[in-house]
């Protein structure tokens, strides 16, 4: 162990990026159960979705771990990435193990994938 990693404890996994195309083909098309996590605010939810998506905002993850399945695949997107890398963090640190980064939902959208509003 490093002198840093005794310092300032080991660095966390990240959760496996997952492209758009594999997430509607494992999960969507697949029909895979899973959570389709939104780590947004709510009127950035409200302003536009991934079909079939949760929304607990980043702020409030750690007070709703109750609505969030242990026992399927977590997939997490946000507005750009950023959001949705910290929230896998989280959720790992929180004892999760199937996490998944969508990333951002622009990516998403300007992929030509639908976003409900």
């Amino acid at each position: 162990m490093s002198f840093l990693s005794r310092m300032f404890g080991a660095p966390s996994a990240r959760a496996p990026h997952i492209t758009c195309a594999e997430y509607k083909a494992r999960f969507q098309e697949g029909k895979e159960a899973h959570l389709l996590l939104d780590v947004r605010t709510a009127d950035e939810y409200h302003s536009g979705f991934i079909p079939g998506s949760v929304n607990i905002s980043l702020q409030d993850l750690m007070q709703n771990l109750a609505k969030i399945p242990k026992d399927r695949p977590v997939v997490i997107y946000c507005r750009s990435g950023n959001r949705s890398a910290t929230a896998a963090q989280m959720l790992a640190q929180a004892g999760y193990s199937d996490l998944y980064d969508l990333g951002g939902i622009i990516h998403w959208a300007s992929s030509g994938y639908p976003v409900k509003r």
